[in-house]
């Protein structure tokens, strides 16, 4: 158990999961937390991240920052997902251990696994097959996170813990219309498609001002306004969404998420995630998740149910479905004492609630964070790709 006075460094605290893993830390009267935004500390920077290290001093780390993406963003800027998420771990990591921090949670993702790995993926089935290829930079990098911290904890003794989420949702999440996740991206298709179908200009105009698209605002005209949704399969009498609508998913409330991080954190030791006595020590990473899964279909109609939205729902199977199937096995994460509580239903039902209370309270100094076309950093991630050249 990590002392309460301890100094915790949450890397991405801004972002869906890291502000998430903050407050729950926060609420278990972990006060002594240090957090710095993409503008106050670039995780790219190896020397930005030393000297950061050399000031700060923190006795555990919680990497939750990560450049992310939906499946367009991936495709398009496979170079910045590999080459990012490898510099921001290669730098968070190392520089943990060159400090002697006590314990490292690593937060990954379940898109680590084979496209066609057996379901529900326990975590042994990683490496044991292709990756899908939409986000194999993106997965190769995360797997690299994971096995750095599990070599490191094999020669050197350390207590690094790999975690990997399902795919998550909740607030603070980035609304992008093509860069985002899954769930919120169709949230915001078709709340703005119903704003449409009713005729309301005004809360289009608002949505438009927080989270502007391709330099369409609230002050664009109707016209600009009508022709840049349509292009983002948006209009006042259906929502286009990609592909078939049949791939199955598995959707974990990130507040959720946050609170098996910190049981993992502050319950689990680098030697609770394997086997004693095993010969070969690989794959201690713990699977993060509900166990329960639905068509991406079947999500579409719960969010047109919850917003209320009158028009057609239909889908673009010239764009592609991603992995067919992703439902993770969870038993290893229950038998260390950790269940989810929050259905999905619940859920979209929140994070509704979430999304339109951002309209009132918006100023422009947050805006950003919210999740315009820059965000300050979802997990680290903008919600629009930047290009790097490398040299």
């Amino acid at each position: 158990m990590i002392d309460k006075s301890a100094k915790i460094y949450v890397a991405g605290h801004h972002g869906l999961v890291g502000s998430a893993i903050w407050n729950n830390l926060l609420q278990r009267g972990y006060a002594n937390l240090v957090g710095k935004s993409h503008r106050e500390l670039d995780l790219l920077d190896a020397v930005a991240v030393r000297q950061f290290f050399d000031t700060e001093q923190p006795e555990a780390v919680v990497l939750a920052a990560a450049h992310v993406g939906g499946i367009m963003a991936n495709l398009q800027y496979r170079a910045d997902f590999i080459y990012q998420n490898l510099q921001i771990q290669q730098n968070v990591i190392g520089e943990s251990f060159r400090h002697g921090v006590q314990k490292l949670l690593f937060l990954g993702s379940t898109c680590i696994y084979p496209r066609e790995a057996p379901q529900p993926m326990k975590e042994d089935c990683l490496l044991t097959s292709p990756l899908e290829y939409t986000n194999e930079p993106y997965a190769i990098a995360k797997i690299a996170g994971l096995k750095m911290c599990e070599s490191f904890n094999l020669q050197y003794g350390t207590n690094y813990i790999a975690v990997m989420p399902t795919n998550l949702y909740g607030p603070n999440d980035n609304f992008h219309l093509e860069n985002s996740h899954v769930l919120p991206a169709m949230i915001r298709k078709i709340h703005l498609a119903k704003c449409l179908n009713e005729g309301d200009w005004d809360a289009v105009r608002k949505d438009l001002d927080l989270r502007p698209v391709e330099g369409v605002t609230g002050n664009s005209t109707q016209q600009e306004i009508l022709e840049k949704l349509a292009k983002f399969g948006i209009t006042p009498e259906a929502v286009t969404l990609w592909g078939t609508g049949t791939p199955l998913r598995e959707f974990l409330w990130s507040e959720e998420m946050a609170d098996a991080s910190v049981h993992v954190l502050l319950n689990v030791d680098f030697k609770d995630t394997y086997t004693p006595g095993s010969r070969e020590i690989r794959n201690c990473h713990i699977n993060v998740g509900t166990g329960k899964e639905l068509s991406i279909r079947e999500v579409a109609g719960k969010i047109m149910r919850e917003i209320g939205f009158k028009g057609e729902l239909r889908w673009d199977a010239s764009k592609p479905d991603g992995t067919l199937r992703k439902l993770t096995d969870v038993s290893k994460l229950h038998a260390l004492g950790w269940h989810h509580k929050i259905e999905i239903d619940e859920g979209i039902h929140r994070l509704y609630e979430w999304y339109l209370k951002g309209f009132a309270s918006i100023t422009k100094r947050n805006r950003y964070f919210l999740g315009a076309d820059y965000a300050d950093f979802t997990d680290i991630s903008l919600a629009r790709p930047l290009i790097f050249i490398i040299p």
